[in-house]
Formats: structure tokens, C-alpha cells, sequence
């Protein structure tokens, strides 16, 4: 039995999986069968050997309904080996334990040997007489009952209690004896009256005038003497009935068909509770599939306007870039045109003193007007390389980021080539002022033409804001929602074995199996757990301490981006390394880089959906597909 009781120590360290119940309650039955586990107390009392901090003793019928109870419940806190343990009981209980104490009659019961019609007294009753008295006091004294209930028992009749019986004289030398009410308690009796009878000292015995009586003479109760006049007729008739063995058995069979037809009726009320519970399930599925599949359409729907939204901003920034190309074209012409009408003039110089006075202020002017048309080119040019600039950073960042930042980053770069182009056309317009004091009607057109171009590009900017708000605005409700769902799975799945592809993890949670195997190795086995508990504690301290930061910021060679790594200079970190090893240091410092990177600010354990297979945060997506995978093979196991 040591030895048992060791491995069924080591087995229940680790749990088992809800698809193992049923292989566990069959090894559990069998050991119960081979009498690894003791169940009986004292006659009819039994103990329930899975609950062992519960010392509570049980009737046969009464353990039976608490481990059918705990084996077929619902409760989370019951983990499965406990669910199977209790199984396997009942199991054992209803096939073999009652079987053997349906028949107990056959060993225990007088029915083989003594007439079924007799007439006993009942609850079973026994008669002692010829108790020694002395007279005290003017009354008789005797023996105590208890006395006399000790020395029968030792001698394993197992009397309930012997009651003396008393007269006015005080004790009459008579004694009642009862019994237990069952068949154990009537074999019992007949034992104490054969025992008796065995040493001449039976009821025959007494009642012959042969010989003068010596000793106590005792026997079992019947009819006669229940109704004879005296001492012990009166009690007899006080505390108890007249009862045959037939009418005990009837009695036992009536109760016994009464608990079959309530058990019956409990049975035929759960069924109706399981069906209707089955049909809701179905129901709740049926309704999970067709919102999953909302969902999906829902999902497809926003993709494809977001690509819309995409395409259309990609066509009006290329709209854009080609009006620029155009405005160009045309500063060029007019700087080619100027330039044609200097050299005229300058042809004209050798005319007159006057007509050169005239031309030297007419080349002037040109030239203030060349060098402006010059400064606003270059502006222009300067424009347009930080548009292609624009344009390009644009399609990188198409690549990397998510198609609705995406679409968000594009209306915004939408957003600003149309400043840039209003700034380019007011640049443009005062060009032109200055242009305008010559007087040409052709500049005043080409200023009246930029101006209502300049007010229709303020006009596309005003629709890509409120176009980019309500992106903005429709991201962040879908960014809400997702959310939501994310930790209504987490809160889901948090009862879930660790084991499984996707699990909940604590983040920031520090392992304390390294911390154990090194004290282990350190110090003696006695103070090595409570020694490796006192150094968790510590260490789970330091981790939630915000004064405590052993992280830096590296700038990344070739990027301007910085990234913090683990201070390796670190006090702490350097002497936890150097006095408890690696593995200790290892489980400090993934748990310091999870924490830091989850939840730096408040720097306590969160939970988190993560991909156990990639080592990694796992996606909504991941998780609700793991979760309806799983529900699809219990629903194909529950229809097999």
C-alpha cells in the first residue's frame, strides 16, 4: 500500500485532458477492484477516498450520489482527473459494492435458518434476567447498562445499549438489550441467544423448575414475551412492535421499489434537461455560424471599398503631378518668350540716344522680370523633386503597412500635394502680380485662371479632410470592436490547457522551475523549497518595481531608429548571474523583456492570445479558427 499511494501521489501532480476522462475512470475501477484504495469505515460507514482533506463518512447510497455528482457535474473547479477519479467510483460502487450488499442476506440474515412467520420483537431486542442485586439503602442495586454493553460487545454481539429495568424495589435483576435495526443487528441477537443457550443458560433454561439458577440467562425477544404481564412485557410494549421476518423483507422491498421509481423519475427529468440543453446548444451554434459568416462578408465588404478608396486617391495625386508638369511647361515658354523680346530690344540699341535710354529700361525691367521667372522656376523645380520625394516615400509605405493605415497615410500625402499645389499657385499668382504691371491682358488671364484653380484644389483639400476623418473615424470603431472580441476570447480561453497551439499566456510572469532546480542543487532538500520560494518572491518584487529599470536605447547602425536592449551591466542581473547561473538569469530576464514590452508603464502581468508553435503574439484570427477547430472535433466525438 506504500508504494501505491506514491505513485497515485506522482499521477496527480499532473492533470489530464477532458478527452482522457474516460480511459482514467476505467484504470481508476480496475484499481478500485484490486482494493488499492479503502472505502469502508465500520459496518455501513464508508469514506471517499479522492477527497481526502474532506474526513466526512458516508452511507453506501449517499457516497454513491456524491461521486456520480461530482464525476457527471458541470463545475470548472473540478479539474478532469477529479471528474474521472469520482466516475470511476461510482462505477465501482453500482457494480460491485452494492451488488455484494444486495445479497448480504444470504451470509448475515437469519432467514435460511429461522421461520419467516415468527414473530420477533422489533427493532431487535434482547432479555437478560438473574442480574446479581445487593439491597443499599432499603433498595436494590445492580449492574449498570453500560457495564454490561461493554462486556457484550467484547465479546462482539455489538449491542446499541442494555437497559436495566427498575421497580419499586430498584433494580429488578432484569435487562433489556437493543440492537441494531438491520440483518446485521439480528444476527447479532441470535448470536447473544445462541451463546446463552449453548451454556444452559437460554430461555427453556430458565424457565425450568429442575434446578436452582446460577449466572445471567438471556435470549432474543419474541411475541410471548412481549405480551407476558411484568416488568419486561410493560417495556417491551412501550419501546417497540411485533414484527415477522416476512414482513420486514415486504417492508424493504416496497422501499426499495419507491426509490427505484423516484430514481426513475430524477432520471427521466435529467434526460429532459439534456435535451432541451442539447437543443439550445444546436441553436447556439447554428447562430455562431451564421454570425461568423456575417462577419466575413462584412470584412470582404471593407476591404474592397478601401481598395476603391485607394485607387481613387492614386488617380487624383497623379491628376496632380500632371497639372505640375504643365504649370512647368508654361514657365518655360514664358521664360523663352522673354528672353526673344531682350534680344529684340537689344537689336534696336544702335537706333537713337533716346531709343537706347528706353531699351536700357525695357532690358532692366526684363531682367528683374528673367530673374523672378528664374527664382519662381527654381521654387517650382524644388516643388516637384519634394512631390517625387513625396511619391515614393508613399509606395514604400504602401508596402509595409496595414491596408487601412495605408489608405489613411495616402489621403493624408493626397492632403498635403494639394497644399503644396495651392501654395505653388498663390507662389505662381504673385509671380504674376509683378508681371502685372506692364499692363498685359494675357498675364491678368493666365492670374484670374491660376486664381480659380488655386480656389478648386482648396475645395478637393476640404473633401480629402472629410474624407480622411471619416477613414479615421470608421478605423478606429473597427479598431474598438476588435478588441473587444480579442479579450472576450482571452477571458474564454483562459481555463484552457497551456499545451494547446493557441493558449492565454501571462506576460511578464516569471518561471520558477529554475529557481527551484538551483536551490535544489544549492542547499540541503528541506530548506531548498523554501528557499527557492523566498528567492521568487524577491525577484517577482524587483520585476514590478518602476525604480528598477535595467534597459538602455541603442541607436540601430545605418537607421535613425533606436531600439532598448537589456543593460547587461545591471548590478542586479550581473550578480543573479553570477550567483544562481544561467537558467535563474534567463527566466528573470524573459520575464523582464516580456513586461517591458507588454506593459512597461504599469508593470504587472497581463494576458495575452499567443501562438505557442511561432512563439509569438497570435492573431484574433488565430485564435477564434483554434477555437471553432476544437468545438468541431468535440461536437464529432459527442455525434460518434
Amino acid at each position: 500500500m506504500g508504494e501505491n499511494g506514491m505513485n497515485y501521489s506522482s499521477e496527480e501532480e499532473t492533470d489530464i485532458s477532458d478527452s482522457e476522462i474516460e480511459e482514467y475512470e476505467k484504470k481508476v475501477y480496475e484499481q478500485l477492484k484490486k482494493g488499492d484504495r479503502k472505502l469502508k469505515v465500520t459496518g455501513e460507514k464508508y469514506v471517499c477516498p479522492y477527497c481526502p482533506n474532506k474526513k466526512q463518512e458516508y452511507l453506501l447510497k449517499e457516497l454513491l450520489q456524491h461521486a456520480s455528482g461530482i464525476g457527471t457535474g458541470n463545475s470548472k473547479k473540478r479539474s478532469p482527473r477529479e471528474k474521472a477519479n469520482h466516475l470511476g467510483l461510482a462505477k465501482f460502487l453500482q457494480n460491485d459494492v452494492q451488488a455484494k450488499a444486495a445479497a448480504p442476506s444470504q451470509e448475515t440474515s437469519p432467514l435460511s435458518n429461522y421461520d419467516h412467520d415468527e414473530q420477533f420483537v422489533w427493532p431487535w431486542t434482547g432479555i437478560i434476567v438473574n442480574i446479581p442485586t445487593v439491597l443499599k439503602d432499603g433498595r436494590n442495586v445492580g449492574e449498570s447498562g453500560s457495564r454490561l454493553r461493554d462486556e457484550l460487545r467484547v465479546r462482539g454481539y455489538n449491542p446499541k445499549r442494555v437497559h436495566p429495568l427498575w421497580n419499586f424495589k430498584g433494580h429488578s435483576g432484569t435487562a433489556v438489550v437493543e440492537f441494531n435495526k438491520d440483518w446485521v443487528g439480528l444476527s447479532n441477537a441470535l448470536a447473544f441467544e445462541k451463546a446463552y443457550d449453548v451454556d444452559n443458560h437460554g430461555k427453556k433454561h430458565w424457565t425450568a423448575n429442575d434446578s436452582q439458577k446460577h449466572g445471567l440467562y438471556g435470549w432474543v425477544a419474541r411475541a410471548d414475551d412481549y405480551k407476558s404481564p411484568g416488568i419486561i412485557g410493560e417495556h417491551l410494549r412501550k419501546i417497540a412492535d411485533i414484527k415477522t421476518i416476512s414482513d420486514l423483507i415486504a417492508e424493504e422491498t416496497r422501499k426499495a421499489d419507491k426509490l427505484v421509481s423516484s430514481l426513475a423519475n430524477v432520471l427521466e427529468n435529467k434526460n429532459k434537461s439534456l435535451q432541451e440543453i442539447e437543443h439550445r446548444f444546436w441553436e447556439t451554434s447554428k447562430s455562431l455560424d451564421q454570425v461568423m459568416g456575417e462577419r466575413d462578408k462584412l470584412y470582404q465588404s471593407y476591404n474592397e471599398e478601401i481598395k476603391k478608396i485607394q485607387l481613387s486617391a492614386r488617380d487624383h495625386f497623379q491628376k496632380i503631378f500632371n497639372d505640375h508638369e504643365k504649370l512647368k511647361l508654361q514657365l518655360e515658354s514664358e521664360k523663352t518668350e522673354l528672353e526673344l523680346r531682350g534680344q529684340e530690344l537689344e537689336k534696336r540699341e544702335a537706333l537713337n540716344e533716346t531709343e537706347r535710354r528706353k531699351l536700357m529700361e525695357d532690358l532692366e525691367k526684363n531682367s528683374l522680370k528673367n530673374s523672378s521667372l528664374q527664382h519662381a522656376a527654381i521654387v517650382q523645380q524644388q516643388a516637384d523633386e519634394n512631390v517625387l520625394k513625396l511619391a515614393e516615400e508613399q509606395k514604400k509605405q504602401q508596402e509595409n503597412l496595414h491596408k487601412t493605415i495605408m489608405q489613411l497615410q495616402n489621403q493624408l500625402e493626397a492632403k498635403q500635394a494639394l497644399e503644396l499645389t495651392i501654395e505653388q499657385l498663390r507662389g505662381a499668382v504673385n509671380v504674376m502680380k509683378h508681371v502685372k504691371d506692364e499692363g498685359d491682358i494675357e498675364v491678368m488671364e493666365k492670374v484670374d485662371k491660376m486664381l480659380r484653380d488655386m480656389r478648386e484644389k482648396e475645395a478637393e483639400l476640404e473633401e480629402v479632410e472629410t474624407l480622411n476623418q471619416t477613414l479615421i473615424v470608421k478605423e478606429r470603431m473597427s479598431n474598438e470592436e476588435l478588441q473587444e472580441a480579442r479579450k472576450e476570447l482571452i477571458n474564454g480561453m483562459k481555463d484552457m490547457p497551456n499545451r494547446a497551439p493557441i493558449s492565454v499566456k501571462r506576460m511578464g510572469e516569471l518561471d520558477t522551475t529554475p529557481f527551484h532546480d538551483a536551490c535544489k542543487r544549492k542547499y540541503p532538500e528541506e530548506l531548498a523549497e523554501d528557499k527557492a520560494v523566498e528567492m521568487c518572491s524577491l525577484w517577482e518584487e524587483y520585476l514590478r518595481d518602476p525604480e528598477w529599470h535595467p534597459l538602455k536605447m541603442i541607436k540601430l547602425e545605418g537607421q535613425e531608429k533606436h531600439q532598448e536592449i537589456l543593460d547587461v551591466e545591471d548590478e542586479k542581473l550581473k550578480n543573479l548571474k553570477k550567483d544562481w547561473g544561467d537558467e535563474v538569469y534567463k527566466a528573470v530576464t524573459n520575464a523582464l523583456m516580456e513586461i517591458n514590452e507588454y506593459n512597461p508603464s504599469g508593470r504587472y502581468i497581463i494576458t495575452e492570445l499567443w501562438n505557442n508553435e511561432e512563439r509569438r503574439k497570435a492573431t484574433l484570427q488565430e485564435g477564434v479558427s483554434f477555437l471553432l477547430n476544437k468545438w468541431k472535433i468535440k461536437r464529432q466525438r459527442g455525434m460518434d
